[in-house]
Formats: C-alpha cells, sequence, structure tokens
C-alpha cells in the first residue's frame, strides 16, 4: 500500500511526515499478516501485532498531533498544518482498516481448511450453547460488574479503561431502553476458548472440527442471564467498543511526596486522560452510536474508527495454535556462546576476549548468569545496572537482590517513566528499595534508555572492572523476541567511562569526558555529527566514503540535513531502519546516494548499529540510540565503539546479510511504498534465518577447532 495515494497533501519539504511513516511502517506489519510465506497462525498474530502497534500510535503520536491542534492558537506554526496531518492520518487508518478486515476475513477461511474455526455465538450448536452457558456461569460471571448508563452522574470516559475491551449493550421492549457497558475480562482469563472437541457435530474428512469462541461471544450470548432480574426488557443486543487515550501524564512538583507516589498517580491520570480514538462495531445503530458520543464528549478531532464485531486484536497476539505444529514458525534453537562455554566463569570468559551477543540467535542466558555468578562471587564487591524494561518476574533482579544479601554493593538506575511499563517498574523500584538496593530514578528531565551493566571484582590487590553495553532491554521475555547486541568488555578505558555513566545519572552538574563512549545527551549529537561529516571530507576530497546504518527510526531534522550534504558530496550511505524514517531518498541533487530498506520478519529488528568508514579503518559502534531527537537530547543513551577484529567482523557479515534479503526486506522509497526487494534470479535470502545460520556455523567452526 502506497501511503502517498491515501493522503492528500504530502509535505513539499525535504522531510516525510513521521506519523505518516509510522503508519507505513505498520503497513509493512499487515503485509506479514497478508504473506503466504508466513505460516498460518503466525499471520493471525501479526494482525494481533498491528493491532497493538495502532493503539500505541494513538496514544502517543496521534494524541500528540491533537495536542498541537489545540494549542496552535496559541503557538501558531505556519510551516505545520496539524489538522490536514490529522485527517490525513484518519484517512490513512479507514483505509488500513479495511485491508486488516478483509485479511481477517481470509486468515478465517485458511483457518478451515486446516480443521480451526473461529465461531460466534449465532453458530452454536444446542449442546455447545448449553455448554457456553455454564461455562458462563462457572468462570466469567463473577468477573462481570456492568457500568449503568441511565445514572445521569455517570461520568463514562472517567471509567472506562484504556484499550480494555467493553459491550455496549441496549435493553429494550419495557417502559424505556435501558443501557449498560459491560466490560469483557481478558485481564483474568484468555479470550480464546477451545469448544469440547465431543460437542462439535461439524467434520472434515472424518475428523471433528476443532472451534474456538470468543470470550466476547460467550458473554453476548449469555446477556439475559447477566441482567434478568434487574431490568425488565424483551430484546437485548450488544455492540464492541474499545477506547484509547491520550498516554501523556501530568507529574506534580510537591515537594513532599516521593518520585514514586507521584509517578503512581501519574499512571491513575492516565484513566482519566483525554480519548483520542474510540473504534467501535460497524453494525452498532446510530442512536446508541450519538449517546456514547456524548457520553465520552467527543471532538470533531477525535477519531471514530467503525471496524468488525470485534475490538481489541492485540490479544491476537496470543492466539493458540490447536492444529499441526507447522502452523507456527520451525523452532529456533538458541545457539551456544563458544567464547562463554570454554570457561569455568563468565568472568573468565570476558578477561580472556570481548564477547559479542545476538538475540535471540544467542541465549540471553549468559547475561542471566553472569549476574548471577556476580551475586554470590566473593571477590565482587559492586554491581551497577540501568533499568528500562525488565520482565515480570525477572531472575535479573532477582539476582541483584541475592547480590545485597550477599553483601554487595547494589545501585540500579530505574526508569519510572518507560512508557507502558512504569507499573512494573514502580512494583520492581519499592522491593528492590526495601531489601535495600540503592536505587536511583535518574535525571527527573530525561529519560535512562542505555542498557548499561558494571561489575567489579577486586582481583590479586587490584580493582578490575567489567561490563554490559548493549542495544535491548535486559528483560528475558523481548530477547526472545528481538534482535539486540550485547558487548562484554573489561577494556578498561570502556569500563570507566561506564562507570561515568552512572555518575553522570547522579551528579549531572559535574564536568565529564568520553573518548570512547557516545553518551546521550550532550555528547552524542556532536560525536556523530562529526563522524558525518568526516565521511563528507573524505568524499569531497576523492576518497572512498561509506556510512552504514541499522536503527528502529531516523527522525531528526538536523541529522537528516547532514546525511543530506553528505549524499551530495558522494557519501555512499545505506539504511536498515524499522520504524520511521523522515529522510527521503533518492531525490535527485539530494539524496541520490542514499538507499534505506526495512526487514520485518519473524523477530523484531530492535538493534542499532553505526558504521563509518574512516578511509578504510571503519569505526562501528552499537548504541541504544535511535537517531531521533529525543534519543540525541533528552534521554541518556550510550554507544560503544568495538575493537575487536573478530567480532567488528561478525557485525559486518551480518549487516551485509540484511541488507541483501530479498525475501522480507522492503524499500524505502519517496513514497515509503514498502514494495519487497526483487528478487530477479538470485538466491533466496532471507536475513532473520540466514544470521542464525552464520553465528550457527561460527558456533561449529570454534567447536571442532578446540
Amino acid at each position: 500500500m502506497v501511503i502517498t495515494e491515501l493522503i492528500h497533501t504530502v509535505s513539499d519539504t525535504n522531510y516525510f511526515p513521521r506519523e505518516l511513516s509510522w503508519l507505513s511502517f505498520n503497513g509493512r506489519v499487515l503485509q506479514e499478516a497478508a504473506d503466504e510465506r508466513n505460516p498460518l497462525i503466525e499471520r493471525l498474530r501479526f494482525l494481533g501485532i498491528y493491532s497493538n502497534n495502532m493503539d500505541e500510535f494513538f496514544r502517543v503520536r496521534v494524541a500528540d498531533v491533537k495536542r498541537r491542534i489545540l494549542l496552535k492558537k496559541y503557538h501558531a506554526d505556519e510551516q505545520e498544518d496539524a489538522e490536514q496531518l490529522l485527517h490525513d492520518i484518519q484517512h490513512i487508518v479507514l483505509k488500513l482498516g479495511e485491508r486488516f478486515n478483509k485479511i481477517y476475513d481470509d486468515l478465517q477461511q485458511e483457518l478451515r481448511k486446516h480443521n480451526i474455526e473461529l465461531i460466534d455465538n449465532f453458530k452454536l450448536t444446542d449442546a455447545q450453547a448449553q455448554w457456553a452457558r455454564s461455562f458462563y456461569r462457572s468462570e466469567i460471571q463473577r468477573h462481570l460488574s456492568p457500568i449503568i448508563l441511565s445514572a445521569e452522574e455517570v461520568k463514562l470516559a472517567k471509567h472506562l479503561e484504556d484499550n480494555a475491551t467493553y459491550l455496549m449493550v441496549e435493553m429494550t421492549g419495557a417502559n424505556k431502553a435501558e443501557y449498560a457497558i459491560v466490560q469483557v475480562p481478558t485481564g483474568v482469563m484468555s479470550r480464546f476458548v477451545e469448544l469440547p472437541l465431543h460437542l462439535n457435530k461439524s467434520k472434515k474428512k472424518g475428523r471433528y472440527r476443532r472451534q474456538i469462541i470468543l470470550l466476547d461471544d460467550i458473554i453476548v450470548h449469555c446477556l439475559k442471564d447477566l441482567f434478568n432480574g434487574f431490568f425488565e426488557f424483551c430484546e437485548i443486543q450488544a455492540f464492541s467498543l474499545k477506547l484509547t487515550r491520550d498516554a501523556e501524564y501530568n507529574i506534580s512538583d510537591t515537594l513532599d511526596q516521593s518520585l514514586i507516589d507521584k509517578m503512581s498517580k501519574g499512571i491513575k491520570q492516565r484513566l482519566k486522560s483525554e480519548p483520542v480514538r474510540m473504534v467501535y462495531d460497524a453494525h452498532m445503530p446510530e442512536h446508541m452510536l450519538k449517546m456514547l458520543k456524548k457520553l465520552l464528549g467527543y471532538s470533531s478531532y477525535d477519531s471514530l474508527i467503525p471496524g468488525g464485531k470485534y475490538r481489541n486484536f492485540k490479544d491476537f497476539i496470543g492466539f493458540p495454535n490447536i492444529g499441526h505444529p507447522s502452523l507456527e514458525f520451525p523452532p529456533m534453537p538458541v545457539l551456544k556462546s563458544p567464547e562463554f562455554e570454554r570457561h569455568t566463569t563468565s568472568f573468565e570468559a570476558i578477561r580472556t576476549s570481548d564477547i559479542l551477543l545476538y538475540y535471540p540467535y544467542h541465549s540471553f542466558g549468559y547475561f542471566t548468569e553472569w549476574v548471577r555468578q556476580a551475586s554470590f562471587d566473593p571477590k565482587v564487591t559492586s554491581i551497577k545496572m540501568t533499568m528500562y524494561r525488565v520482565a515480570k518476574n525477572s531472575r535479573v533482579i532477582h539476582s541483584l537482590l541475592d547480590a545485597v544479601r550477599n553483601g554487595k554493593q547494589v545501585t540500579v538506575v530505574v526508569e519510572l517513566k518507560a512508557r507502558f511499563d512504569e507499573e512494573n517498574n514502580i512494583n520492581w523500584a519499592r522491593r528492590m528499595t526495601e531489601a535495600g538496593i540503592e536505587v536511583i530514578f535518574g535525571l527527573q528531565t530525561l529519560k535512562i534508555h542505555s542498557k548499561l551493566c558494571l561489575i567489579t571484582r577486586q582481583e590479586k590487590g587490584k580493582t578490575q572492572k567489567f561490563a554490559h553495553i548493549g542495544t535491548g532491554n535486559f528483560n528475558e521475555k523481548t530477547a526472545r523476541i528481538y534482535t539486540d547486541m550485547s558487548l562484554f568488555t573489561c577494556h578498561s578505558e570502556i569500563c570507566d567511562e561506564v562507570d561515568q555513566v552512572f555518575e553522570f545519572i547522579q551528579y549531572s552538574y559535574k564536568p565529564f569526558q568520553f573518548n570512547h563512549l557516545i553518551v546521550s545527551p550532550t555528547w552524542s549529537r556532536p560525536k556523530l555529527s562529526a563522524l558525518i561529516e568526516r565521511e563528507t571530507s573524505f568524499a569531497t576530497s576523492g576518497r572512498k566514503a561509506e556510512i552504514i546504518l541499522k536503527i528502529n527510526n531516523l527522525v531528526d531534522n538536523q541529522i537528516v540535513d547532514l546525511l543530506y550534504k553528505a549524499s551530495m558530496a558522494g557519501v555512499k550511505i545505506r539504511i536498515m531502519v524499522r520504524g520511521m524514517c523522515s529522510l527521503i531518498p533518492g531525490i535527485k541533487g539530494l539524496s541520490d546516494n542514499i538507499h534505506v530498506t526495512s526487514v520485518l520478519d519473524r523477530f523484531l529488528e530492535h538493534a542499532r548499529v553505526y558504521v563509518f568508514n574512516n578511509g578504510g579503518e571503519t569505526d562501528l559502534y552499537i548504541s541504544s540510540a535511535d537517531w531521533m531527537t529525543r534519543n540525541l537530547d533528552q534521554r541518556v543513551e550510550v554507544g560503544v565503539p568495538i575493537y575487536d577484529a573478530a567480532i567488528k567482523q561478525q557485525i559486518l557479515t551480518t549487516l551485509d546479510i540484511q541488507w541483501h534479503d530479498n525475501v522480507k526486506a522492503r524499500i524505502i522509497d519517496k513514497d515509503q511504498s514498502n514494495h519487497y526487494v526483487k528478487r530477479g534470479n538470485k538466491r533466496s535470502i532471507r536475513s532473520q534465518q540466514e544470521i542464525y545460520d552464520y553465528f550457527a556455523q561460527l558456533q561449529q567452526s570454534t567447536q571442532a577447532g578446540t
């Protein structure tokens, strides 16, 4: 789908609107749902990913556009037409929604071919209907507490949770119509209920068809049971809806509150924040829709999006596979790290040489094991770590708690403003503080997004530091589905600079100097600008000049302008971007030398890598930072140079593999059209599989050589 075909106007500037670029990215997710090369159940799960992404888009990006519209009369910006942008967004979202519904219908047909069927309450047999009613009474009913809308004092917007699934119920036939809102309890039970096989009369080739019904439909089927005895009615019907709210929240500056308490209040405030989107069943009668709009206080700037019968497709991320294993991606067993495996302890391994792990191809267990060993190692004196997003049952944090009990000095920098993970981080912060860990909440105006761990040991009477600098969070769950890189090193100067970052977070007013690390917010922009300008100078003088970037997002006009300048000077620039890209490649005389692709496959591309040719000496960095204004100026981010020649070559090889992907790579052109890279007569290269095979081969060759 070509985004520019769906909007009324495209910016005539040299920057593609980031919101529209984001929608182009989610269009690529829809492509994965439609791609018949993907297993069937995985295609359904991509629909769930699309839905989850769209929720975040409205909570963050659309909410921001809406605020810009409302503030425009106070801060007029002639260069931006926020109203037109919002109109374009709404237009594209509707078109994408139509495509979503078509894909979903197609996938249901495909499921039936595999003897799996999604059915609704109208297709239940008598025996199934009886079972559903029994299941409702024993498992569901206790979780339902309807909101009655006839009460004038009901402030509906204050009672509906962000991104929960609701049913709007209408009861008619008595004195007057009664209305209620019922929340589908997906937070306490699975949304997908498999009906007993023996109750199914439908057979295919002599086999009973496996059938799944959604929780929503069981509730609708039993609506009379929910309201009988409380209301008189002859007819009852229900239609689905979902509300999306502004993700921003205000934190008071009251001095007598702890930061944790402030954050807790801020999260609760989201419940009351402005709604920015309501998605509803397109079959909802007009009078019910009008009532909802009035109760919610919707304005002309809010998005009202009609859709299918079911809302909150994000739950489909967890759609169960009740069919053949081939309906999911085949298992990709995690690879062993020869460097860690050949040593008794993690510290021995890191002392021998720098080590690179590339998740999810390598096991995240090497990191958790390193921290576990540190928790009881008598030579370890201290552990320092940043925490942005961690798992709800984090082995890493449990090891830190063990370390405190063993007398280690443990310091954890917790980012309480990790969007949508605040509650989890608050809970961990409380638990760690109670256990005796020194918890630091960082800088009030900056998010701590770096992925650092520093462990200090006393070895032969000397202090030895070991550091981890990575691109991804210390999260066991995401390490299985995100591609990320981790560097383990005991390079003394790098470790000292990592220690300086922790000191900077605590004492930002002190002067610091970083000769190796690229550290935001103060040092990243001038360093990256200098690296780009150096390549520009090489090109201007007739020498080879090249920049290779692998990033999630590229949205910063100043950096984009520098890349344009480099391109005009003759620098060859290759960019692999996952999501937003405001840079427009292929503009004659401006960006002829810039080529951009995007890979979207079974794993979420998350690693950030910067490569500068440097006259043939090749400077290579891995980093936690995207090239966005927020990452360069408003967060604490850390990039680390790769000095080990073998590791540098490994990363360069993976980048080359990804650049030559001709199965899951899309070309990001001036229209962000999302056309797949053409394979031609070349062999198929699916980069994520090829990278896995590459590291598997390295593992085998290393083992054979030992």
